[in-house]
């Protein structure tokens, strides 16, 4: 296992403030001249007085549920690009639909640290179980993987039998992607008469590792890691040697913890919305609020990780701000289910709602019918734009008028994360 730390990664915290500030300060200048959009929204910051991460919080925040109406009226990407297009290697198409470019280095999305800490290195042979198709969830890891020196068989999602006889044949001994699609690999390995797991290390994302997951892969001798990542940001933080020491903040980006829907920042260790701000120069993030909700590991402020890493650290995925899910690696928002159910006016009101343990999502969408209304192949043409929207299958129960509870919800997250 490559074990060998950079300087980045070994930097006391002061060095690491005055770098960031400097990246900081140099990537608002950049934005300002060259994006569009930052040039209307950061028009009064005047870039010298930025001369902290603290004076950070007075900087607008840019939330993720707002990139929508932001590239739709401004398409393709909102006028947040800050390069030309002959700078770009690819533009995907997340669920939204939301745009992400990819510029043209290799490591664009930054994976290469977390997959080291991982113990990926020069001479592995990774299956990569993340989609090829559209979303830019396999070129994240993809990159990086290169960047190491590994060889990558692209087996995307879907193909199961195919993808389980090339990791037979194959025999990668790495894998990236979600955790509940390794163990199925994993599992229809065995039931073919491998004697083992094939697989030895794998990085996994896209969805929660819990414990008892990661228990089920300690037993087939895989050692597992997770990183944090967006499609917007690449990767944001990892896991080093100890799980329970939380995610280690990636060296290029800078994490804050704020009060969820707001932009003031939490105090340390407690939980909030995590905003990140990341100077890629071809589509940089100021303030960029995900979502999700974490919060500061509190032993990192003083003490480095197990590994030796001396950034932050956060505690991973502890929910959403708002109803915006992830269903097998992919994100799911309100506005998707109103725009399914508004092509069929025979639906009065409508819930999507996710059961089942994390990795076996069972996902349906629930429907309340105008009286009336004929039900005869409602159910499959719903299920149908369900899929053309979100990318992902789902089960259509039309429900007694009234069943749905009258709170505003249009997605309900019931699934089990024990």
């Amino acid at each position: 296992m490559n074990t060998t730390l950079t300087p980045l990664e070994l930097r006391t915290p002061k060095q690491r403030d005055t770098d960031l500030v400097l990246a900081l300060q140099s990537a608002l200048t950049h934005a300002k001249k060259n994006a569009p959009y930052y040039a209307a929204s950061l028009a009064a910051i005047q870039v010298n007085h930025v001369d902290s991460l603290q004076a950070l919080s007075a900087l607008p925040v840019l939330r993720k549920a707002d990139l929508l109406k932001i590239q739709t009226a401004s398409p393709p990407l909102g006028g947040l690009l800050a390069v030309s297009v002959d700078q770009l290697r690819r533009v995907f198409q997340s669920p939204g639909p939301i745009y992400e470019p990819q510029g043209l280095r290799i490591d664009y999305f930054r994976s290469a640290r977390a997959l080291r800490a991982a113990g990926f290195e020069s001479g592995d042979i990774v299956h990569n179980g993340f989609s090829y198709h559209g979303t830019p969830g396999a070129w994240i890891l993809e990159g990086g993987l290169h960047e190491i020196g590994c060889t990558v068989f692209p087996g995307g999602v879907g193909q199961t039998e195919q993808q389980v006889q090339a990791m037979l044949q194959i025999r990668p001994n790495g894998y990236v992607g979600t955790p509940s699609f390794l163990k199925i690999l994993i599992e229809k390995c065995l039931e073919q008469g491998s004697p083992n797991a094939i697989v030895t290390k794998a990085l996994v994302s896209g969805e929660a590792l819990t414990p008892s997951l990661r228990g089920w892969f300690a037993q087939h001798q895989v050692k597992v890691s997770q990183a944090y990542a967006t499609a917007e940001l690449g990767v944001i933080a990892y896991e080093g040697s100890v799980p329970a020491e939380g995610l280690i903040v990636d060296e290029e980006v800078i994490v804050e913890i704020v009060e969820p829907g707001g932009s003031t920042p939490m105090p340390f260790g407690e939980t909030g919305e995590v905003v990140v701000t990341h100077f890629a120069k071809e589509y940089p993030m100021i303030r960029f609020a995900t979502g999700d909700l974490s919060a500061f590991h509190p032993d990192s402020l003083n003490m480095p990780a197990a590994c030796g890493r001396t950034n932050l650290r956060i505690k991973g995925w502890l929910g959403r701000a708002d109803q915006t899910t992830k269903v097998r690696g992919m994100f799911v928002h309100p506005g998707q289910v109103a725009q399914m159910t508004s092509r069929f006016p025979e639906i009065k009101k409508a819930r999507l709602v996710l059961t089942g343990r994390i990795g076996e999502d069972k996902m349906e969408v629930r429907c309340e019918l105008v009286p009336g209304s004929s039900v005869a192949d409602l159910a499959l043409q719903v299920a149908e734009v369900v899929r053309e929207v979100t990318r992902l299958r789902a089960e259509i129960q039309f429900v007694a008028a009234g069943a749905l509870p009258d709170d505003g919800k249009l997605i309900e997250d019931a699934r089990d994360y024990s």
